[in-house]
């Protein structure tokens, strides 16, 4: 049985080159055979109830293990029918893999006279099994069974394991060099609307920011964003007018937000400005104009400037906007050794005591708990 996956072109010329890989699978059988002899079978039935006869044995490249219980074993593998079976047995044989192996198994008793099996117990199909996750084959029989059989004449037992271990081989692997016609260049539609944005070329909407015009297109804000959705095309006064204003945002910002809608790339930062102040204007407009992927590209710039001296004014900015992940992080900073004390001094954390004084005492209770365990 074998399997193998490809890729191919036909063609010829003076086009550019490929390379294909391709890799072949043999999935084989191995079988053999294992016996288990117990010379002094009528002295081994005194051996207490879990305790057991065993031989190790490698095949197939696994390290095996058989085990005889001449009293049984409580252990039935978990489900009601092997409890019911182990419950009226007598003995049980237990055959264990060491490694994960995908193998079929069969337990029988042999005929000491004829060397035929007799009272086999086979899994049928391939199963997976593993001694290390608790897998195993196990065989329940009666001690009534066991004195009837021929096999414990001459006070000899001898048990018989059938294995067959399925290995999946790779047979080999090929690279293959194809002709290559075409060249298929990135998605560039984030250019193309950066362009419209910045040409104003069927702008039908113009914005008043902080003194400053910016044109853009209804149908674009719309699509990127539920709140000028409705403003636009909604019962709100701005659905019909040309000129719509903007109030209590910079332009500076407003221009990086329509940056972001147009192109869906985090907006370059002015020359003279920082990222993290950049990030926090954004992320207030983000939450106001419902761009979720916008405002976690903030959050997670701003993870990374959060120190005594910003914690609390970036835990505020996170409480206020629902920004969880942003929270997350400042309070473990600031539960981390003496850093919200040190945070408490610094001027930033005056807005979280006088706007959010029951975030402070989220994390006062906190800092008490982290003390006392």
């Amino acid at each position: 049985m074998a399997s193998s996956s490809s890729t191919s072109a036909a063609g010829s010329g003076d086009g550019a080159r490929e390379t294909t890989t391709t890799s072949e699978f043999v999935a084989t059988e191995v079988s053999g055979s294992h016996v288990l002899t117990i010379n002094g079978y009528s002295r081994a039935k005194g051996i207490p109830t879990n305790e057991f006869i065993s031989s190790s044995f490698t095949f197939a490249g696994h390290s095996w293990s058989i085990r005889y219980f001449p009293n049984g074993s409580s252990s039935s593998g978990g489900t009601a029918a092997a409890a019911a079976a182990a419950a009226a047995a007598s003995a049980s044989v237990y055959l264990a893999c060491a490694d994960d192996v995908v193998a079929r198994f069969t337990i029988c008793f042999l005929d000491e006279a004829e060397e035929r099996p007799i009272c086999s117990m086979s899994t049928g199909e391939f199963r997976r099994m593993s001694e290390q996750r608790g897998d195993g084959f196990q065989m329940f029989i009666t001690r009534v069974a066991l004195e009837r059989w021929r096999n414990v004449r001459d006070d000899r037992l001898r048990i018989r394991c059938d294995i067959t271990v399925l290995k999946v081989i790779q047979q080999n692997e090929h690279a293959t060099t194809m002709a290559k016609y075409v060249d298929v260049p990135p998605p560039d539609l984030f250019r193309s609307l950066g362009y419209l944005l910045s040409t104003g070329d069927g702008a039908d909407v113009v914005f008043e920011v902080g003194g400053e015009t910016f044109s853009a297109h209804r149908c674009i804000l719309a699509a990127r964003s539920p709140v000028f959705r409705a403003e636009l095309f909604g019962p709100m006064k701005e659905g019909a007018a040309a000129s719509v204003g903007i109030h209590d945002m910079e332009a500076r910002v407003f221009k990086a937000l329509l940056d972001f809608i147009y192109t869906d790339v985090f907006p370059d930062i002015d020359e003279g400005e920082t990222m993290a102040a950049m990030a926090s204007h954004l992320l207030v407009a983000a939450d106001r104009y419902g761009l979720e992927r916008l405002k976690l590209i903030c959050e997670e710039k701003l993870c990374g400037y959060i120190d005594t001296s910003t914690a609390g004014t970036i835990f505020a900015l996170a409480e206020q906007h629902g920004c969880h992940g942003l929270k997350k992080a400042c309070s473990d900073f600031l539960m981390s050794g003496n850093n919200l004390t040190a945070a408490i001094a610094t001027g930033g954390f005056e807005h979280l005591k006088i706007s959010w004084s029951s975030v402070l005492q989220e994390l006062l209770v906190k800092l008490i708990v982290k003390s006392s365990s």
